[in-house]
């Protein structure tokens, strides 16, 4: 028994023991921090960095209110819903055709596809900004506004290039948003995505600016795509492409266009068109009917392989790297090298391809832009005039150039010409002239199908694929068109070279 009580007289000793020295040493620490600080410099092999320590005075980050931003931007959004038609395979085979021969029982049948997206207005008199992979090879857009009026929409303009679409509604009381400034974005900034995920209507989330100046594939290649986007963590799903990026004054930065997902929903990435590209994009498409794009006219290299040539005499790649030219270059005529680096376009720091697009696209054609550059070491600086593809500052109009090239006329076929071959796209050759088709041997009546393995629908898909080529925005330098002549129904190909 004895042993007993000599064994716990002893553990509570140390119990007291060890209580005292705690307290003492809390009270060295409390008195002289630095002392037992790891990461103070004065500590023998203590990490360099330094130190916040938190302290019982210390209070949690101040949240941010939303509130206003939502409230702001809520209102300036709208849902749009599209119906389309598209070609489907027959499932099954029907009897009376392949006995009876009523017409081709392999024939896709045309059926009616109903999609969604987002919108924002732009102006008190009904323009309303969105993307163009919402609205495109539209048969009807509606557009219904938060307090639940609808109205039917018509498409002003188009840009495949930067995703970016004009439409505009018969409406009156529309409250815009107020536009801001994506450059001034950083990273890290609150941000809120407004738009109509899944249809459910007028939907806000938030997040924090992830990434600037972001390259993404987008669909084909496409020389001419932008490649400038700001990626956001705000959860953005179907249904939010051409919906708004707004910051916490609910100014609007962006227009939400993608996801980064191998599910078709959010996976935690998402894109938006910076406003400072999809704002000009839109003024063009209202006052022309088409962007103008200025080209500075070079070919940039890959980072990755310039630095690795140690024939570039470039240790460390801070711009875009200068490795070609294109035809007509403004930039060559200025004086601009290959192997030169951009640093600065009108004092804007320029870090990468991205960077100095989303500056460029800014201007037209016949600005002139201050240009700064590294060349081996030594900074130098030019002033030059920006031209379009063509190689002068010309305006040029949807289309107008195009038809000029090809010199001809067509027209979108109606329900009953289609039934009537057997086909659900096309448009036929109605008028011709001297030009392009006229050379190629295409006669008036021709139906043209598919143009560059693209189906075409209407004229405007034609222009695209022509305004395409003749801006460089693509490696393709002619055309080959595939259709058909009413009376005899064979298939004809023709090829037209449009780059001589």
């Amino acid at each position: 028994m004895k042993k007993f009580w000599k064994n716990a007289l002893n553990a509570v000793l140390i119990i007291l023991i060890s209580g005292g020295v705690a307290v003492a040493v809390t009270a060295y620490v409390m008195k002289n921090k630095e002392a037992y600080n790891p990461f103070s410099e004065k500590q023998e092999n203590s990490f360099k960095q330094p130190v916040h320590l938190a302290s019982y005075n210390s209070v949690a980050a101040e949240n941010t209110d939303f509130t206003l931003a939502a409230e702001k931007t809520i209102h300036a959004v709208v849902h749009i819903k599209v119906v389309s038609t598209v070609s489907v395979g027959r499932q099954y085979l029907d009897p009376f055709e392949f006995f009876f021969g009523y017409g081709d029982s392999r024939r896709p049948r045309q059926q009616q596809r109903i999609g969604s997206g987002s919108g924002v207005i732009i102006s008190t008199d009904g323009y309303i900004i969105t993307n163009n992979h919402v609205i495109e090879g539209a048969d009807s857009i509606n557009v219904t506004l938060n307090d639940k009026r609808s109205f039917m929409a018509k498409v002003i303009g188009t840009d495949p290039s930067t995703d970016i679409a004009l439409i505009r509604i018969d409406a009156d009381d529309l409250q815009p948003v107020t536009f801001g400034d994506s450059e001034k974005l950083k990273i890290g900034e609150w941000v809120l995505a407004v738009g109509n995920p899944f249809d459910l209507t007028s939907t806000v989330t938030a997040g924090i600016v992830s990434a600037k100046g972001r390259s993404i594939m987008m669909g084909e290649s496409d020389m001419d795509k932008i490649t400038s986007f700001i990626q956001t963590d705000a959860a953005v799903n179907r249904g939010n492409s051409g919906g708004a990026l707004v910051n916490t004054q609910g100014e609007l930065v962006g227009i939400n266009t993608a996801i980064y997902s191998q599910t078709g929903d959010f996976a935690g990435y998402s894109f938006a068109v910076p406003v400072s590209i999809a704002s000009k994009v839109v003024s063009d498409l209202k006052k022309y009917g088409a962007v103008q794009r200025a080209m500075l006219g070079i070919i940039i290299g890959d980072p990755e392989v310039i630095v690795k040539d140690t024939d570039t005499k470039i240790k460390e790649l801070k711009g875009a790297y200068v490795n070609d030219f294109t035809m007509r270059s403004p930039a060559k005529e200025a004086g601009i090298e290959k192997g030169d680096v951009i640093t600065a376009v009108n004092d804007n720091r320029v870090t990468s391809y991205n960077n100095l697009q989303e500056q460029i696209i800014k201007y037209q054609p016949g600005d002139k832009v201050k240009i700064k550059l590294d060349r081996y070491g030594t900074e130098k600086e030019f002033t030059v005039e920006l031209k379009n593809v063509q190689g002068n500052t010309e305006i040029m109009k949807a289309g107008g150039n195009s038809a000029e090239i090809l010199g001809a006329a067509f027209k979108a076929l109606n329900d009953n010409d289609k039934r009537s071959y057997g086909i659900s796209y096309g448009i036929e050759v109605s008028d011709i002239s001297k030009g392009k088709i006229r050379d190629c041997g295409i006669r008036k009546g021709f139906v043209i199908m598919i143009v560059n393995d693209q189906k075409v629908q209407t004229p405007e898909d034609f222009y695209s694929v022509v305004d395409k080529i003749l801006r460089g925005g693509t490696d393709e330098k002619g055309l080959l068109i595939k259709g058909f002549y009413p009376n005899t129904g064979a298939t004809r190909h023709y090829a037209i070279d449009l780059i001589d």
